[in-house]
């Protein structure tokens, strides 16, 4: 992993400790957070600017204090400042694979909530989405017909599941789905959740071409849930963070593997 990309996933690490923190003791003062987190207090001054910035904070003086968040929103909003270098730069290249006219399909992933801001400019588009955080980024968009798939919402995932989301699906036909999952293991993919399996699986099942977007930290975790094989996805985009051993295994396999870098 080159230096740029050890730096940034410092950064975005200390950023979610402080949100946690944050998250837990409702309010802090800087100099409070600096010492605690054995930074300057104009490093802390950064990174609350941009933890304002992205609507999780609000700066207040001499310290900062947590958003009013529903459950929903708290959950969603800690797992998109999880790699989120990594996440930026995999949705910058996944936009690349997407061509104007096109119909695609975007899970409910914070990475694809990514994606979705770096489809502004490809138009006109079709999107399918079971995800809240896509349709947020999307809604308003004159250039593009954006299908939300209805169902029972399901809070800690910030999007739409169960039977009635899966008929949903059955009914459709997209040129690419992008997915992505909580782990990668040997030769699987995986997820903690049956229910958020269930519509992967779907949504996987009516794109021409299939797409993985998983950050380096995903690969060598576990959960319970095969979603499928990872053989079973046409492109995999990853950052150089991914470990020796885990690339091997994928080129071994002669998947088409995308690194990028940030």
């Amino acid at each position: 992993m080159g230096n740029d990309a050890l730096k940034a996933r410092g950064v975005d690490g200390r950023r979610q400790r402080i949100l946690d923190y944050l998250l837990k003791e409702t309010a802090a003062q800087v100099d409070e957070l600096a010492e605690r987190f054995g930074v300057s207090r104009m490093t802390v001054h950064r990174d609350l600017d941009v933890l304002s910035e992205r609507g999780f904070v609000r700066k207040v003086h001499g310290g900062a204090r947590v958003q009013s968040f529903s459950l929903a929103e708290t959950e969603f909003a800690q797992r998109s400042m999880i790699a989120t270098a990594e996440k930026r730069a995999i949705a910058r290249l996944a936009a690349e694979l997407v061509l104007p006219g096109q119909i695609v399909v975007l899970d409910d992933s914070s990475t694809s909530t990514f994606l979705a801001e770096q489809l502004a400019p490809i138009q006109p588009l079709t999107v399918i989405t079971n995800g809240l955080g896509p349709l947020e980024r999307l809604r308003g968009d004159a250039g593009k017909t954006v299908i939300c798939l209805g169902g029972t919402y399901h809070q800690h995932y910030h999007g739409f599941f169960g039977m009635i989301c899966e008929q949903a699906i059955r009914s459709l036909r997209a040129n690419t789905v992008f997915l992505s999952a909580q782990s990668v293991w040997e030769n699987g993919v995986y997820h903690p959740e049956e229910e958020v399996v269930k519509i992967k699986q779907a949504l996987a099942s009516i794109a021409t071409q299939r797409v993985l977007l998983a950050n380096s930290q995903k690969f060598g975790a576990t959960a319970l849930h095969r979603i499928c094989d990872v053989s079973d996805f046409d492109i995999i985009i990853t950052d150089r963070g991914i470990a020796a051993p885990d690339l091997n295994k994928l080129r071994e396999a002669n998947l088409q593997i995308r690194l990028v870098d940030l």
